[in-house]
């Protein structure tokens, strides 16, 4: 057989010929990336405040990371879960040092580490419901949350442009407000088995949960018997200047979903279960075939190396106050431009008065990218060894942008 002739041609037309169109991208191919910055197939360099929404957690290419991805590769790749392999082993080992007594399952995304949670809440409502299923097994949410897109996640993810086209979804979700407790005491009944929130809303316009309302949702729990379940897809992983999000509250959740920067740009999603709840999964009713490889642990393993060899997670919460009070400037100097600045660490959301679009366009033009969230927020997502200098950059680039459109 003859191969096909080879047609050159560019990466926009291969796009508008053969990729599905279900996202609204910039008009940017992105070719290189190290450290903060990335550049593009005409040469131009950018400061990536984008970072694989949340998931470059130590910016593009970073040495300690590359050269463990390299070793892992030339060594073994791919094992089922049938066997053991020592990374997944360690990996565990130091994600339970985080997060306290538990065990961990990996998979491969946020989406997939959310609809293990939703999984655990049935089997939770099914023991505590003495055996029978479908007795207990609703789960409380709050709204505007964003939990994925698979269906157990999108029943979680009370949004319009998420829901619609793919009715009837999975029943037993309810919603209260963010942040009002009785909002969600109100709807627990003797059918309930968790509640489950993302402790910093991140696709909803960076919307952080209150120390007083996470510790109010751990007390409602307890009196309840459900379990506290907690998204740390986008806000874990060091991001807020701690390793989870939930610490600067001081609450212990029975459950923890995680992906995104704890692969540090391999694709990872693990989650961890409080010891007295692990048990609920056993073999057969929860599984994967790529979680947890000798690869993907590999990356993760290094991400978790340079958090902790460089101090980290204190650099996240030093740079990040200087950083934060320049944004709040930006909004106290432009008060027409920008209504709020929300979020902790390295994750932000700058609310602006209206479309965000020509921001992020007027941005990117002058150097800076950053993705939207929630309807009118600009989101900032710079990579946890991000450099004062960088930080600084960015905040000219932004006062820059809204002075030309004062």
């Amino acid at each position: 057989m003859t191969a096909p002739a080879i047609v050159r041609t560019n990466t926009a037309e291969l796009y508008d010929a053969h990729v599905m169109k279900n996202y609204a991208r910039s008009p940017l191919t992105l070719v290189r990336g190290a450290g903060t910055k990335v550049w593009d197939d005409a040469g131009n360099a950018y400061l990536d405040f984008t970072s694989g929404i949340a998931v470059s957690a130590l910016g593009h290419c970073h040495p300690h990371w590359v050269a463990s991805v390299q070793r892992q590769a030339g060594e073994l790749i791919h094992v089922s879960n049938l066997f053991r392999n020592p990374n997944q082993g360690e990996l565990a080992r130091r994600l339970v040092g985080y997060a306290g007594p538990g065990r961990v399952f990996f998979c491969n995304s946020g989406a997939e580490a959310n609809e293990a949670l939703i999984k655990l809440a049935r089997l939770h409502g099914v023991a505590k419901a003495g055996g029978e299923e479908g007795k207990c097994y609703k789960i409380i949410c709050a709204k505007s949350a964003f939990h994925g897109r698979t269906f157990g996640g999108m029943s979680a993810t009370p949004q319009e442009k998420i829901q619609k086209g793919f009715r009837p979804l999975v029943p037993g979700f309810s919603f209260g407000e963010l942040n009002n407790l009785s909002s969600f005491a109100e709807l627990i009944d003797d059918q309930t088995a968790a509640i489950f929130v993302e402790t910093i809303q991140g696709e909803s316009g960076i919307n952080p949960c209150t120390p007083e309302f996470l510790r109010g949702l751990r007390k409602l729990c307890d009196q309840h018997n459900l379990l506290l379940l907690l998204d740390e897809v986008q806000c874990g992983i060091g991001r807020t200047g701690q390793f989870f999000s939930f610490e600067h509250a001081g609450v212990s959740p029975d459950a923890i979903g995680m992906a995104k920067g704890l692969g540090g740009g391999f694709p990872i999603g693990a989650v961890w279960v409080r010891e007295r709840h692990a048990e609920l999964f056993h073999p057969g009713n929860h599984g994967t075939t790529f979680g947890g490889t000798p690869l993907a642990c590999a990356a993760a393993l290094a991400v978790l190396d340079v958090i902790e060899r460089d101090s980290l997670l204190a650099k996240v919460r030093a740079n990040s106050a200087v950083w934060l009070a320049s944004l709040r400037q930006l909004a106290a100097d432009f008060p027409a431009q920008v209504l709020a600045v929300r979020g902790q660490g390295f994750l932000v959301g700058v609310q602006v008065a209206t479309d965000p679009a020509p921001y992020l366009a007027a941005l990117r033009e002058r150097g800076l990218l950053a993705p939207s969230a929630g309807g009118n927020v600009v989101r900032l997502l710079p990579p946890l060894n991000v450099t004062p200098e960088d930080l600084a950059r960015s905040i000219e680039i932004f006062r820059a942008v809204l002075t030309a459109k004062a």
